[in-house]
């Protein structure tokens, strides 16, 4: 099962960040299970929305050592490191369209409430987690984050652009910084467009009571389907992790498998 779940090119990409194994220079020990292994069934987690307790016996390491390497990892920041050099295989193709991007958030409902949750305003005030996201023109992830469900969207966008991280380009230096962004009426305050203008990008932020909300979908629409391709990782349909890095961490995970899928034929 680790070939569907952990193809050679992501294990290659993934084995440049992972850290070296420990040593025990005493000897003895229980053998350590290979990485591999237990990315897989971190992976099976994702997609399938399982319990940590509920990982296969397939995939050889115990459930409690998937857990541990997962939380070893996430500390590490691993995740984030994998999807920045996916990013950049991408920018290496040109496989990346800068000239428009959009920003969006998505509410997930919180099982086991721990920090970063609060009340959803469209949810009877239950307990949520959101997820806020930057995509390109063709609904890649560039910049992903989460928050409380009752954080404004409007203070997710400074920390989304700064979080964009230097990108290959397939001519010329790297590249953070998209040309447009495009935004909903929950974006629609000037002192974002200033901070967007001062770093040489064009906001294009719906104006609320002046423009129609039937015009939006030309150009944010990839970012809703971004937002689509999301809940099909099925660990992001609740929030299940009391610890907000966990959760940032699977956030991560499935962007990371939406943006290889592109380089995959």
């Amino acid at each position: 099962m680790q070939q569907p779940l952990v193809p050679d090119g992501l294990w290659e990409l993934f084995a440049r960040v992972v850290p070296v194994a420990p040593v025990r220079p005493q000897g003895g020990g229980r053998r350590r299970h290979g990485d591999r292994e237990v990315l897989a069934a971190i992976m099976f987690v994702a997609t399938s929305g399982c319990t940590w307790r509920q990982t296969p016996e397939v995939f050889g390491p115990s459930w409690s050592t998937v857990y541990r390497r997962f939380t070893e990892w996430s500390r590490a920041r691993l995740w984030a490191k994998l999807r920045r050099l996916v990013l950049d295989e991408l920018g290496a193709r040109g496989e990346l369209d800068w000239s428009r991007c959009a920003i969006d958030s998505v509410n997930m409902r919180a099982m086991k409430g721990g920090t970063l949750t609060g009340p959803n305003p469209v949810d009877r005030g239950k307990k949520s987690s959101k997820i806020h996201l930057i995509t390109d023109q063709t609904g890649l992830p560039l910049s992903i984050g989460i928050s409380a469900a009752n954080t404004h969207d409007s203070l997710g966008l400074e920390p989304l652009v700064r979080g964009i991280p230097p990108i290959r380009s397939r001519r010329g230096p790297r590249r953070r910084r998209p040309a447009k962004l495009h935004a909903d009426k929950g974006y629609d305050y000037d002192h974002l467009r200033r901070w967007l203008r001062s770093r040489n990008i064009v906001p294009r932020i719906a104006r609320r009571g002046i423009e129609s909300s039937a015009r939006l979908g030309r150009h944010r629409w990839t970012v809703e389907r971004t937002v689509s391709w999301l809940g099909g990782y099925r660990r992001l349909h609740r929030r299940y992790e009391r610890k907000p890095e966990h959760f940032l961490a699977f956030a991560g995970i499935a962007a990371t498998l939406i943006c290889y899928r592109r380089l995959t034929p």
